[in-house]
């Protein structure tokens, strides 16, 4: 029926459909999640479940994500509804980097993927957390570039207030299950369409970035880690899978390139870029991008 399209519109069409079929699952899982916290969280209590030091706050932040059973396709969602919520940042964005990679179907996958072996798995956790680490001290102690863009928080306002009249009138259960029904449909097809542009994105660059190139450039321990960077933000793949990619590639990349990839694809991809774009502004963005690539690198030279 297509025949008369090139090859390689096919190809993108075919990389682009899997890309947004394999992610439209977890996105609406975050979704879900992100208007169950708008319900159900209140500043109130994210005072009472968080400790007040900083650095207790950022290892919160990063163990939390191992009861989210999500990749990192639907946790911008959660992350921004964190902050929204009154959940500080440097927990928020610690949670954001380690729950794609600790959370337990993650590391079974990985653990499968490299022949029952909990090497890479191990690997792949300790990488997480050691970028949560850096990244929420970062975020913490040094950042002083706004993150949340300005209209979120005004949007925030607005339902803040909202709420509040409807918590004056006591929502019933039922209500209040509506009302996370609501709020995750505004939210998926409000974040759904960063997800379209960014799966379309990556397919594109699949296509048409010559990959055999890169793989070709395996000369060198820095070079290796540096290409499987740009093959994980390219690829976007889901954290559940791209173990079993990182595992055909294994002989010809060695070790140290495989684990930058697990730890790095998860953190930062096409589509998650183009998620981030809608909430948070470009410069942060782009700092804490450079931030994880300078970290990645430095953890997979020297394990």
């Amino acid at each position: 029926m297509f025949n008369f399209l090139p090859h390689s519109v096919l190809q993108m069409s075919t990389i682009f459909l899997s890309i947004v079929i394999e992610a439209i699952p977890f996105v609406l899982l975050g979704c879900i999640i992100s208007g169950a916290l708008q319900v159900f969280l209140t500043p109130e209590r994210v005072q009472k479940i968080l400790p007040k030091n900083k650095f207790l706050a950022i290892l919160v932040g990063s163990f939390i994500g191992f009861f989210f059973p999500s990749c990192e396709c639907g946790i911008i969602p959660i992350v921004t509804q964190f902050m929204r919520k009154g959940v500080p940042e440097h927990t928020a964005f610690a949670f954001m980097v380690t729950a794609p990679i600790i959370n337990p179907i993650v590391l079974f996958s990985t653990y499968i993927a490299f022949g029952n072996s909990m090497k890479f798995a191990l690997l792949r956790a300790v990488g997480s957390f050691i970028v949560a680490l850096l990244i929420g001290s970062w975020i913490a102690y040094f950042n002083r570039t706004p993150i949340l863009k300005a209209e979120l928080h005004e949007h925030d306002h607005g339902e803040h207030q909202h709420h509040h009249h409807e918590t004056a009138e006591k929502e019933s259960f039922g209500q209040q299950v509506w009302s996370v029904l609501v709020h995750s449909i505004d939210e998926f097809f409000d974040t759904g369409r960063y997800l379209i542009i960014g799966a379309l994105i990556a397919s594109g660059m699949q296509v048409f970035l010559p990959t055999q190139f890169m793989l070709q450039l395996t000369s060198s321990k820095i070079i290796g880690i540096l290409v499987m960077l740009v093959l994980a933000f390219t690829m976007s793949l889901c954290s559940e899978a791209d173990a079993f990619v990182g595992s055909s590639l294994l002989s010809l990349f060695g070790t140290n390139a495989i684990v930058a990839f697990l730890v790095f694809g998860p953190m930062v991809d096409i589509k998650n870029l183009m998620m981030m774009k809608r909430s948070f502004h470009g410069k942060f963005i782009l700092q804490l991008i450079a931030l994880i690539s300078v970290i990645v690198t430095v953890y997979a030279l020297v394990i």
